[in-house]
């Protein structure tokens, strides 16, 4: 009998056994075969991330992602906040699938114009760029949603934040949705910190998790209409610093909505820990910023941050893997798309 196992062919003659070696060699065919089922599930609904998916496929993706990034963070600062951004939200909403980049159609509604997003996440035309010249060298092969991973690495370096190992292999949707996006799958800038906990806790994410991550604000900035409330009605803030911000953010609804505040007071374009230290300070631009100090786990979290820059670096690292890994779409699910704004005819 011939059989193949893990790729090897295995040979059983079987007029050398006997009785009880036959037995123990049907089981074992038995078993290779639940084994060999279970491989082929693996290589599609049950695949797994790795980060070595694109070794050979498209083993210069890195590169290419991580020219195109450092040319338009060179252009402009702040873009390399907003491509980390675009990485985010798109995860919170029915997992990291790239549904975030997909355009409004005549018959359909993508998640660009949900509130949390609308008017606020940009950068559509840089991933546009990188997908062109990704593309080039490795047609139908990289997915746009593990573009905006590598993206979200790129941009983090090239602000002097960490490194980490980016796990790929994700496809991307087919759809998006316009209710997840506006419901609140998306933290709020307004949120209180159980709200903070619960919505990350909802995509499988920890406090640790949410508060490493909430240092992304260390970079980027964000408009009037989400700090205007914390800077006029809040308690827990500085003083001078409510004045400061006040003074780019008038009290009445449409009126400077789109005004643009630092998230980050010191350091606004530098990956570093500053943003914790402005929290110490009551400096936090946003309510929900601020509410990271108020909790006993959270805040002691936000002083260790402060003062030691490296286990934030460290922590922030290893939460970005642990949101590249909310409900990715793996093996025969999704697509590859060819152009990131549609989904392929």
């Amino acid at each position: 009998m011939l059989l193949y196992i893990n790729g090897n062919l295995s040979f059983f003659k079987h007029s050398l056994l006997t009785h009880s070696d036959k037995m123990a060699a049907s089981t074992t065919i038995a078993f290779a075969l639940i084994a060999c089922t279970l491989c082929f599930m693996s290589g599609t609904s049950l695949a797994r991330l790795t980060p070595n998916f694109y070794s050979k496929t498209c083993p210069q993706v890195f590169e290419v992602v991580g020219s195109v990034v450092r040319a338009a963070v060179s252009r402009e600062r702040r873009m390399g906040a907003s491509l980390l951004r675009l990485h985010f939200h798109d995860c919170f909403v029915n997992g990291c699938d790239a549904s975030i980049l997909l355009d409004d159609t005549p018959t359909f509604r993508g998640e660009k114009t949900a509130a949390p997003n609308n008017n606020s996440v940009r950068g559509f035309d840089v991933i546009d760029m990188i997908k062109s010249n990704v593309e080039r060298v490795c047609p139908g092969v990289v997915s746009c949603a593990d573009i905006l991973a590598i993206t979200a690495l790129k941009s983090v370096v090239a602000l002097g934040g960490p490194t980490w190992e980016v796990k790929l292999g994700r496809r991307d949707s087919k759809t998006a949705s316009f209710s997840a996006a506006n419901g609140g799958a998306i933290p709020s800038p307004q949120s209180s910190l159980t709200n903070l906990i619960n919505t990350f806790r909802a995509v499988g994410l920890s406090a640790h998790d949410m508060v490493a991550l909430s240092g992304a604000h260390t970079i980027g900035q964000a408009r009037c209409t989400s700090f205007r409330a914390h800077v006029y009605n809040d308690s827990n803030i500085d003083s001078l610093f409510a004045i400061l911000r006040q003074s780019n953010c008038p009290r009445s609804p449409g009126s400077g909505d789109n005004n643009l505040a630092p998230l980050d007071i010191s350091t606004p374009t530098r990956f570093d820990n500053h943003y914790y230290k402005n929290l110490i300070m009551h400096q936090g631009l946003l309510h929900s910023d601020q509410q990271l100090l108020s909790g006993g786990f959270t805040g002691s979290l936000v002083e260790r941050y402060s003062v030691n820059p490296m286990s934030f670096r460290v922590d922030f690292a290893a939460a970005m893997v642990n949101m590249g890994d909310i409900r990715p779409l793996t093996g025969a699910n999704g697509e590859i798309r060819k152009n990131c704004r549609v989904v392929n005819s």
